[in-house]
């Protein structure tokens, strides 16, 4: 994995104040975990960085997975809660089976209280969803499959 990449997670676990992260890419998945949770630690004037476990672990795609290419599978740009429908009750954004245009809303991902519509990255048609309605998401989690 690129390194520009593991420093840009650290980075992204610093400014959330988060305790862990995990991110996939391909095959290889890393997890980064504080040593110490950021809501127990004492916080002096000059600190330094709290050390943090990095650990990458190859995972193995089911067969089934390895033949859906990465062109057709919609991913969460951010990490947060994803919501299927507008509002509680209304219909879901889109359905199995569904067609869909490039820029059709396909969920929305709330992320520190902000709403993110979720856009079709392709023309297509919803073959499979890998998500429920309040569901928490990480960055890079896939959302749908669109072919």
């Amino acid at each position: 994995m690129d390194p520009e990449k593991i420093n840009q997670l650290v980075k992204l676990l610093d400014e959330h104040g988060l305790n862990e992260i995990e991110f996939s890419e391909g095959s290889q998945t890393i997890r980064i975990k504080r040593d110490t949770p950021l809501s127990a630690q004492s916080v002096p004037m000059q600190s330094q960085p709290s050390r943090l476990n990095l650990s990458m672990t190859p995972t193995a795609l089911p067969a089934s997975e390895k033949a859906e290419t990465e062109d057709n599978i919609l991913v969460a740009p951010v990490l947060g809660t994803v919501y299927l429908a507008p509002s509680p009750g209304a219909e879901p954004f889109v359905h199995l089976g569904q067609s869909v245009k490039k820029g059709d809303t396909v969920c929305i991902i709330e992320a520190m209280k902000m709403m993110n519509h979720i856009e079709a990255h392709k023309d297509g048609i919803i073959k499979k969803r890998f998500v429920e309605n309040g569901m928490p998401v990480q960055y890079n989690d896939s959302l749908f499959i669109i072919e």
